[in-house]
Formats: C-alpha cells, sequence, structure tokens
C-alpha cells in the first residue's frame, strides 16, 4: 500500500475509533510495526493526529477530507468474483428505460459490465460507474451535485436542496458497510446523510453485499430492514442470516458462483490508479 494510502486509513480508522495502539494499525494495515510508527510520527509531525506512547490518537475536530469508508482501489478487488455475480443477479431485476439510482460502492460498480447493453436513466453518485456507462452503453447517466472525496470517488452532499429531491427511481441499488438486526449499517454520518436522501427518492431499495457483511457492524444505522425490499448475496450466507432477512419481510436473492471479474473492470482500476498493483 502506498505511503498517501496508508495515511488515509489511519485518519479514516482514528476518526472512528479515536485512539489506536501501534499493533492495532499494523492490523489494520498489514504493515510492518516499522513502516507504522514512521506513518504515525509523519501525520504528528503535520498536525493530523497525535503521537502518544504505543499508538496514536485523533485530533478534533476529525479530519473534514476524510469520509469513514475504504478506499475504493483498495475494496475493488476483495471478494471481486461474488461481487461481479451478485452485481449480474442485481441487472437481471432491471427494467428496460425505468429509472434506477445506483449508489457508489465496488459491488454496486460490477454492475457497470452487465448494464452496458441496456437503456435505463441512471442516477448514481459514483465517478467509475458513471465514466464506465457514458464512455460504453447507451444508458441515460445523472450525477448528482456535491463535494467529490476522491478516495471514495464519490460526489456527497451536506445539503437538501439538490437535483436528488426532483429525481424519481423504480429502484435503488446499494451496499452497505453492513448489514444486521438493526438494519442497513455505514460507519460515517456523511454517508447516512447522502445515501438516506436517495434512499427516499427510490420505491423499491435493494442492497447488494456479499456474505461477509453480514458480519460487520458500523457505529450507524442507514435504514432499518423494514425498508429493504431485496438484499441480493452470494451462496456463502449463512441460514440464520437469511431467516433475519425473511421475516423482516425481505427478500433474498442468492446469486450463483461466477467466473473472475471480467478483465476489463481490472484494467480500468488500473488505469485510475497506475501505481497501485492491488478496491
Amino acid at each position: 500500500m502506498l505511503e498517501r494510502q496508508r495515511h488515509k486509513e489511519i485518519l479514516r480508522a482514528l476518526a472512528e475509533k479515536k485512539v489506536m495502539t501501534v499493533g492495532d494499525i499494523v492490523g489494520l494495515l498489514h504493515a510492518s510495526e516499522a513502516t507504522v510508527r514512521r506513518d504515525i510520527r509523519a501525520l504528528d509531525s503535520v498536525n493530523k493526529i497525535r503521537k502518544i506512547r504505543g499508538g496514536a490518537e485523533a485530533l478534533a475536530p476529525a479530519m473534514d477530507e476524510t469520509v469513514a469508508a475504504p478506499l475504493f482501489e483498495q475494496s475493488q478487488l476483495v471478494n471481486a468474483d461474488k461481487k461481479r455475480a451478485i452485481a449480474r443477479a442485481a441487472v437481471d431485476l432491471c427494467e428496460e428505460g425505468e429509472p434506477i439510482i445506483i449508489n457508489g460502492g465496488t459491488t454496486t460498480y460490477m454492475m457497470v459490465e452487465f448494464l452496458r447493453t441496456r437503456k435505463l436513466q441512471i442516477l448514481t453518485n459514483s465517478f467509475p460507474i458513471a465514466e464506465q456507462l457514458i464512455r460504453r452503453s447507451e444508458n441515460q447517466i445523472i450525477l448528482p451535485g456535491g463535494k467529490i472525496y476522491r478516495e471514495q470517488q464519490i460526489v456527497l452532499s451536506p445539503f437538501d436542496a439538490d437535483i436528488v429531491q426532483n429525481h424519481y427511481a423504480s429502484k435503488m441499488f446499494l451496499g452497505a458497510y453492513g448489514l444486521g438486526r438493526q438494519g442497513l449499517m455505514e460507519a460515517d454520518p456523511l454517508l447516512i446523510q447522502a445515501e438516506g436522501r436517495l434512499i427516499g427518492q427510490a420505491e423499491k431499495l435493494i442492497v447488494l453485499i456479499d456474505s461477509s457483511k453480514f458480519r460487520s457492524r458500523g457505529s450507524l444505522i442507514l435504514c432499518p430492514l423494514t425498508r429493504i425490499d431485496t438484499v441480493v448475496t452470494d451462496e456463502e450466507v449463512e441460514k440464520e442470516h437469511i431467516a433475519l432477512l425473511n421475516n423482516a419481510g425481505v427478500d433474498v436473492i442468492i446469486a450463483p458462483a461466477d467466473a473472475p471479474a471480467h478483465a476489463e473492470l481490472h484494467a480500468a482500476a488500473k488505469a485510475r490508479n497506475p501505481t497501485n498493483s492491488t478496491h
């Protein structure tokens, strides 16, 4: 992982946890202790964090350029085969010409490959999704206004008065930090605010998550299970999680195992960040 990316991950994690040990950060970054200590000293020297004995702590207020979400390039190839299968099953739910919303994320990004032959009206806050569909499809693409978060490659706005309030969608497709009994979870207040407005414009909410997300827990609830219409996940989802969703009235679609992600998607990811060999 590049130094700039390591620093962003440390800032993101400290914005949520406030205090972390060197060991915590080593586990987060999968880097050596020497590298982590060097990163802590570097961030401390420019007053972005405070170096403490055995670790680091966040400064107040938290860094306003950081959204508590994983970097796009780092997450894109995690469980890529499962994400591609989930994305293909999700696109099968789309009807030609209908207006939909696709929230930014690495699983929803995988929908691009299967949307290229469609003609839909798509509102998305994801730069990579918009870029690929504009270049390689006949879909109508709408981008909302707001602030660009480069590391997550999304556009977010804290304001209520934007194009979103006038947009209708029959379906919204989105991923999430986690999913549990409490509902759909995220880890950042700005994501909650922006995504909540998008959800309010859609009739049906379709959540795309691989089975690992049932074990993740964010600190904020985006919406309850009762707001979700369908969850599309992979074959490794546990029976207890299916039962949890069914009991809440949520339909579950299990995407069959797929072949490795399309080479063009990997090439597009590499082209956006040529120095990163690894979301």
